[in-house]
């Protein structure tokens, strides 16, 4: 007896209702928010390496798509990608897929790893500079006719030592030119 007061009831305790269980959809989580350009990025790969237009890319072209996007990636982690998205066990990735792997890499890739892989599209020879050399190259596979006074110029608005060569290099020119913008501060050799 508490207080003068007896507890004779025998009902039990009322629980409260149970929370209302959410029916969990099978839509997949939303894309991650990707520029026009980016999505054009991976689009223009994926078509470049779909070489018989089957929209689908076996491990070959899966490989090559990814590397243009700046992913080099090893045999195993390309077979893991194949196997999760073949939903035909055909060997290969639809488009879409494609599109929603690359996405979510390209969203969470690093600026500074960005300019770095840009900065060796040009020094393939692995100086550590841009030289007149390396932007001949680049300017002639992507067919641009640009005389070598133009090219100089490029080039020593950074030669910061005077050497002829850049490590500092900025190109930012229309879509006649190169689309390439390097603002390369931390790469010293």
């Amino acid at each position: 007896m508490v207080n003068g007061s007896s507890n004779t009831s025998s009902t039990p305790p009322q629980l409260p209702p149970p929370a209302p269980t959410t029916i969990t959809s099978k839509t997949p989580p939303p894309l991650p928010q990707l520029s026009e350009e980016q999505k054009v990025e991976i689009k223009e790969a994926f078509e470049l390496f779909d070489t018989d237009k089957d929209d689908a890319l076996d491990i070959h072209g899966l490989k090559f798509a990814m590397k243009a996007l700046g992913f080099d990636e090893k045999k195993p982690e390309l077979l893991r990608i194949l196997r999760q998205h073949d939903k035909n066990e055909e060997g290969v990735i639809a488009f879409e897929d494609f599109f929603k792997v690359m996405a979510e890499r390209v969203v969470n890739r690093s600026p500074i790893e960005e300019i770095h892989r840009a900065f060796q599209l040009f020094d393939d020879d692995n100086t550590g500079k841009i030289s007149l050399h390396n932007l001949k190259r680049v300017a002639k596979e992507l067919g641009e006719n640009l005389d070598e006074d133009e090219l100089q110029a490029m080039i020593d608005e950074f030669d910061l030592d005077e050497d002829g060569e850049s490590i500092l290099f900025y190109l930012l020119m229309n879509l006649h030119c190169f689309k390439v913008y390097i603002s390369f501060t931390n790469f010293i050799t």
